[in-house]
């Protein structure tokens, strides 16, 4: 079955946090959601529709020590608009890994070019974030096509579906592998557990006890401290996020959360700088000491993640003493999978996935990087609402080393009501562990006629003539 779209609507969703997520050198108090729905048409004269949604969080996208927030925001909300008439006017046709694959080789780069020269003389916009903005369009075409063949999407992950095979879009970098007659469904799970583990993330102003404590918590009935939060959800993974650029600041931090871990029976850390680190050194001294003075603590750290500039064509810095020292996640320097090739070579060993950097995107990284015996993890975007499905979908699928970071829930719960009382054990981390088991039918399996969420007036709603 071949499709092609013809119709996109926008919609944009604020969400305000309970709590402001400290990474790196930025801060993030408030959250615009894009969702998108898909009009697609098959072959046959069949018509279905698909939804998409990623939090613009351009502070992760587009950090800056120039531009506010505000401009980074709206310039992407704008970009969306310009995305969406896109969309509506593309005229490939296939399935929608095809569809979106052109999109992201023939029309992203583009339209990306073209915002950034109306932008002269200001900072431009990145390709990561200009990635998360195409993002919900992308997500919402492979929930359309799944709809549109009643069948969930992951089960459409090879033929007859798809036409091309791995080796149409993917370059071995070692010998022994091979993507011709290989697709998706070659490197996914077969039957993915409905239960993962769960890393709650522990942000860089979350107060860890009540000395920490200022007075202007909420008072909603969820917790506050990170003692709290792993009581309730039974946590045993928790990602400490760290600045990169006050060493004394962030072993502490990481030790004080680690104590904490330890007294009530956390089994994994992890550690993420978020691109702020510029020199090696500051993590290997970082790991060294921490081995030296807290060995245990050492032991329970499961990988390092990010610590330098994503730009890696620019900051092409050699990697493997860390790696050496622990397993080393690319994150935001991973746009693609030419960007994961580049960051093996330097000595990157796992890739953190997200399906903010799109469905399709994420596909062919998750092969390349199993293809050359990489590590996989998939990270979270602060996801809520029908944004949380499709990424722990792509958990579930891809083999992770452990589990699924999720923490939507720890930030703006309240948001996603609506999806929960139809997938409550999705919505809600219990023992430990987040349950899809509910997500069910064509699509991502959103169960969308069931969920009671008023969407506002659409920002631009399209359809083709």
């Amino acid at each position: 079955m071949r499709m092609r779209v013809e119709g996109v609507s926008v919609y944009f969703l604020p969400i305000q946090m309970r709590m402001p997520l400290k990474f790196g050198r930025e801060t993030v108090n408030e959250v615009v959601c894009c969702r998108v729905q898909v009009k697609v048409v098959g072959d046959d004269g069949k018509r279905a529709e698909g939804w998409g949604e990623t939090p613009l969080i351009a502070q992760w996208g587009w950090a800056s020590a120039t531009l506010s927030h505000a401009e980074r925001l709206d310039t992407m909300k704008n970009f969306c608009l310009r995305l969406a008439k896109a969309w509506a006017e593309f005229d490939e046709t296939g399935h929608a890994f095809e569809i979106g694959h052109s999109f992201l080789s023939q029309v992203l780069p583009l339209l990306l070019k073209q915002i950034n020269s109306e932008r002269s003389g200001r900072e431009p916009m990145p390709y990561l974030a200009a990635l998360i903005c195409n993002s919900p369009f992308d997500i919402a075409l492979h929930d359309a096509y799944g709809n549109l063949v009643g069948l969930p999407v992951y089960e459409t992950y090879r033929p007859p579906f798809m036409r091309y095979d791995f080796g149409a879009y993917l370059k071995p970098e070692s010998e022994g592998v091979d993507f011709r007659g290989k697709f998706p469904s070659d490197f996914l799970a077969s039957n993915p557990p409905r239960k993962l583990p769960v890393w709650h993330l522990v942000g860089a102003k979350d107060p860890l006890t009540e000395d920490d404590l200022t007075g202007n918590e909420p008072d909603d009935g969820y917790p506050i401290l990170l003692r709290d939060w792993i009581l309730r959800d039974g946590l045993k993974c928790l990602k400490v996020k760290l600045t990169g650029t006050d060493f004394d600041w962030d072993y502490e931090r990481l030790v004080r959360v680690g104590q904490i871990a330890i007294e009530h029976d956390v089994l994994w850390l992890t550690a993420d700088f978020n691109c702020t680190v510029t020199d090696p050194k500051y993590v290997i001294e970082f790991l060294d000491k921490l081995l030296r003075e807290h060995p245990r603590l050492w032991q329970m750290l499961l990988y390092i993640e990010q610590p330098f500039p994503y730009e890696l064509e620019a900051y092409p810095i050699d990697v493997r003493a860390i790696a050496a020292r622990k397993p080393l996640f690319m994150d935001e320097s991973a746009h693609d999978w030419k960007f994961v090739r580049l960051g093996r070579k330097l000595g990157w060993t796992g890739v953190a996935l997200k399906t903010c950097k799109t469905q399709t995107g994420a596909l062919l990284m998750q092969a390349w990087a199993k293809a050359h015996g990489m590590l996989l993890m998939v990270q979270d975007l602060t996801n809520p609402m029908l944004a949380l499905i499709p990424h722990v979908l792509l958990a579930a699928y891809s083999e992770t080393l452990w589990g699924v970071e999720a923490n939507a829930m720890q930030f703006y719960p309240q948001a996603s009501e609506p999806e929960s009382k139809v997938h409550p054990n999705l919505y809600r981390r219990q023992n430990g562990l987040i349950d899809w088991s509910t997500v069910c039918g064509s699509g991502f399996g959103y169960r969308l006629s069931e969920i009671q969420r008023k969407l506002p007036e659409p920002a631009l709603c399209l359809e083709r003539l």
